[in-house]
């Protein structure tokens, strides 16, 4: 295990004049989730795109909360000697957002939330967990064998490429690049909420207009921590709305940048 201390998660930068902007992604994601909103905003800011702990290429910890996450977030930021950035985030990253936001707040200029809100889930993404650690790896022999493992327990086509995206191969046999031994053991705290605080500067929240992460019984944990918000609902989507319908979310994440 890499000493989180010492490590800097795996990143990129798209772009390099203007104001910093860095996105996060959800569970089970990595920095390409978002990189189609960071294309579009690279001509003019600078863009980082980050793997979360024991996710992508990042380190792998025997922890995961929000709060040691955050400090990943301050950590880069720090090496790459940015004082202030604008975040976004979807899901577990629009959580990991609003946590550094509410521990940092002189260090985040604007908040883009997609999609989820400050406050502890039910246990949604347990049977992604469970078929994922369910696979028997050594009779891997390509992504079609890892599809059809996966369609057992996954109907939804789109999921399944999601999650695949996660397969290596590593010599002759495939394995996984998260951690999932970890995010199952520390599930509950990603499924939690965030810390209390307050955040003053300008936030806004994108809603998928079908799902149900982000509802009006929300609306006062939202109003606890954030000052200074605007909703905003993108109809005919899920909580994939940054992939269902991308260019209306990448207009609105402009539009507030700006």
């Amino acid at each position: 295990m890499s000493d989180p201390q010492q490590s800097i998660v795996n990143h990129e930068i798209m772009g390099s004049k203007g104001p910093t902007v860095l996105l996060i992604h959800g569970l089970f994601g990595d920095l390409d989730n978002l990189k189609r909103l960071g294309r579009d905003l690279a001509d003019d800011h600078r863009v980082v795109v980050m793997d979360c702990r024991n996710h992508g290429d990042s380190f792998h910890s025997d922890s995961m909360n929000y709060a040691a996450m955050a400090e990943d977030v301050k950590h880069l930021l720090d090496h790459l000697e940015i004082d202030q950035a604008s975040l976004v985030g979807h899901s577990m990253g629009g959580k990991l957002a609003m946590e550094f936001a509410l521990t940092y707040p002189d260090r985040v200029k604007k908040l883009i939330v997609a999609d989820v809100a400050p406050v502890a889930y039910d246990a949604r993404h347990r049977h992604i967990l469970d078929a994922l650690e369910a696979m028997d790896m050594t009779t891997i022999q390509s992504r079609s064998d890892a599809d059809k493992a996966l369609a057992a327990a996954i109907d939804e086509r789109g999921v399944r490429q999601f999650l695949l995206k996660n397969l290596k191969r590593d010599n002759d046999h495939y394995q996984w690049r998260l951690n999932l031994a970890v995010i199952d053991q520390c599930y509950e705290e990603i499924s939690g909420g965030v810390r209390e605080g307050t955040f003053s500067g300008p936030v806004l929240f994108i809603k998928g207009g079908n799902s149900n992460y982000l509802t009006e019984a929300h609306r006062d944990a939202v109003n606890a921590r954030f000052e200074n918000v605007d909703i905003k609902i993108i109809e005919g989507t899920g909580h994939w709305l940054h992939a269902e319908k991308p260019r209306v979310f990448n207009r609105l994440a402009r539009g507030f940048l700006e």
